[in-house]
């Protein structure tokens, strides 16, 4: 065989196992999903957003919630019966309110058990969709974040505040309509989270005297945009969360592996380790 057939072979090889690795996945997703859908007998849906390269390129993009993302997930929602829970398995940084907020609807509307489980972070338009939950089920080190309204790459309260704390006078036009804006973005925000606290379908999962205080925290820019709800604090707001998450969400994420771009910057071998045996003691 010459070196052009050889070339023939390697092309072809190159090209059908990526193709063959990728089905491969997605059937051991599937199969790992409906193992998880029959174990809690619910209808289990991901938002799993992770950086990924472009083919060929090899430049990262950061994914995020879209309206592609708010279509398919209230398919599977209007799919549900009624009598069956919906376990939604988040992983996001957040993304568009439109599309957080019909997700949201969609999921305080049904009128099962919804129970939203975070393994790692469920940040901004994430924590929304999580405070429309019966249940967070979150793991011990997980985090929620603020879902206060931000315009463009700046905080609506801090829009505010300058104004507020500055004289008119000194504040151009743009400035004067960013804040009004953020004054309407504001309230919006924190009307749309209180109708989350309050739903009662099926049961109360918020004690009233806890809602304004949740509101506060969450929505009024009082920490960045940025900052960590660990589950100790959300738990004192008031939050229904619970810990310990099943072995078989840890499982789920491993077949949603983030694109290996060059060597991996962490590294470790996947097995507890057996205590080392003492050192013997010199005899005096």
């Amino acid at each position: 065989m010459g070196f052009f057939n050889l070339f023939w072979v390697f092309l072809i090889i190159s090209s059908v196992v990526p193709i063959l690795q990728r089905r491969s996945l997605e059937f051991r997703r599937i199969s790992a999903i409906r193992a998880f859908e029959q174990a809690r007998g619910s209808r289990a849906i991901l938002m799993i957003h992770r950086q990924e390269s472009m083919s060929f390129l090899g430049f990262p993009v950061s994914r995020f919630i879209t309206i592609e993302d708010s279509e398919q997930v209230l398919r599977a929602i209007r799919l549900t019966p009624d009598t069956t829970p919906i376990d939604l398995i988040l992983h996001t940084p957040g993304g568009l309110v439109l599309a957080t907020e019909q997700i949201a609807h969609a999921l305080i509307r049904h009128p099962a058990k919804v129970t939203v489980f975070v393994p790692h972070y469920a940040m901004s338009g994430g924590t929304m969709l999580a405070l429309a939950a019966d249940e967070i089920v979150m793991d011990e080190n997980a985090v929620l974040g603020p879902v206060d309204p931000q315009l463009g790459n700046m905080p609506a309260a801090s829009v505010i505040k300058v104004v507020e704390e500055k004289p008119i006078s000194e504040i151009d036009d743009q400035t004067l309509v960013m804040a009004d804006v953020s004054r309407k973005a504001l309230a919006q925000v924190q009307a749309f989270v209180r109708s989350l606290l309050r739903d009662e379908l099926p049961e109360t999962k918020i004690k009233p005297e806890n809602i304004d205080r949740i509101v506060e925290a969450f929505t009024t820019g009082r920490v960045t945009h940025d900052y960590p709800f660990m589950v100790e604090e959300a738990k004192e707001l008031g939050l229904p969360i619970t810990t310990g998450l099943p072995r078989a969400i840890y499982e789920l994420m491993d077949f949603y592996p983030q694109p290996m771009t060059g060597r991996p910057s962490v590294q470790y071998i996947p097995m507890p380790y057996e205590p080392r045996p003492a050192l013997p003691v010199a005899d005096k």
